[in-house]
């Protein structure tokens, strides 16, 4: 069966110039000029054999053939709208998808996104926070943020920032902690993956280490975090993560220890020749701005 149906575009110009009671206001609107508008209201009429709009020098109106006519028109092009949208989704924005390791994003690149957002208002952002670096497709990752030495198959790495580590306690633990050997009889939080730390903070205070007391292990720095929250005891974890912490009131820096770390975060860029977008390139930009 055949539907006698007038032209979608001519549906949406008399639909959008009678919301505006203006045929300059619906060209704006629809991206066109106001004689396309006009035109497209004619050729509608003219299919009809009828007026739609009474027309004035400085006002439009609806005839009342116009008025019958507008609801229906109205809701065909809303429920359109709304089938389309829960089909297919929203209207395609820019997206810029970002991959850092999970404590990074939450610690430290999280709070920081409203600034971006503020300087760069019409571009979302993603954040992929995972423990894993290959948990997500590559193809999929506009920017790709790793600890590491520098060295990943495949990529070339701009690097970041060099890493430090300081000791972290409980604000209420503060006054206990008055050296590196108060830290040693304290709980000590290891982070899987950075057994090491504590090895290299007592090493450079002199004082013997032995893996063997390992009480608590985490497998990322969010856990750890918790942990010392609770007065569950002490870690070690990056000094750009403690600060904020601190600032926080959430954990305290109960000695002025500092260890370099041969570590560095860095952005990830493939090996191939790959033309990235612009919104890309000012996610970046700006990144390498921040990251101190």
């Amino acid at each position: 069966m055949g539907y006698r149906l007038p032209n979608l575009n001519w549906l949406r110009a008399f639909e959008c110039a009678a919301r505006l009671r203006s045929f300059t206001a619906a060209a704006e609107e629809l991206n066109l000029t106001q004689a396309a508008v006009s035109h497209q209201i004619r050729s509608l009429e003219s299919m009809f054999g009828v007026q739609l709009f009474i027309r004035r020098s400085r006002t439009l109106d609806l005839t009342d053939m116009g008025k019958a006519y507008l609801p229906s028109v109205r809701g065909a092009i809303e429920e359109l709208a709304f089938s389309t949208q829960g089909l297919f989704g929203p209207p395609t924005r820019n997206t810029v998808t970002v991959r850092a390791p999970i404590s990074l994003g939450v610690l430290w690149l999280a709070p920081r996104l409203k600034q971006f957002r503020r300087q760069y208002p019409g571009i979302d952002v993603r954040v992929v926070s995972e423990i894993w670096a290959d948990s997500i497709a590559d193809r999929d990752v506009d920017v790709d943020i790793r600890l590491g030495s520098g060295a990943w198959a495949g990529y070339r790495a701009q690097r970041l920032a060099g890493e430090s580590i300081v000791p972290v306690c409980a604000p209420g633990a503060l006054e206990t902690i008055r050296s590196v050997a108060d830290l040693k009889a304290r709980e000590m939080v290891h982070i899987l993956g950075f057994e090491d730390h504590w090895a290299k903070c007592f090493s450079n205070a002199g004082l013997d280490y032995d893996p063997a007391l390992v009480g608590l292990s985490v497998d990322t720095t969010l856990a750890a975090v918790e942990i010392v929250v609770a007065d569950g005891g002490v870690a070690l974890i990056l000094k750009r993560f403690a600060v904020d912490l601190a600032r926080a009131g959430r954990v305290a820096i109960p000695i002025p220890l500092e260890i370099q770390l041969d570590q560095a975060h860095h952005m990830l860029v493939p090996a191939a020749d790959v033309r990235l977008s612009a919104d890309v390139g000012r996610f970046k930009t700006w990144l390498s701005s921040v990251y101190e």
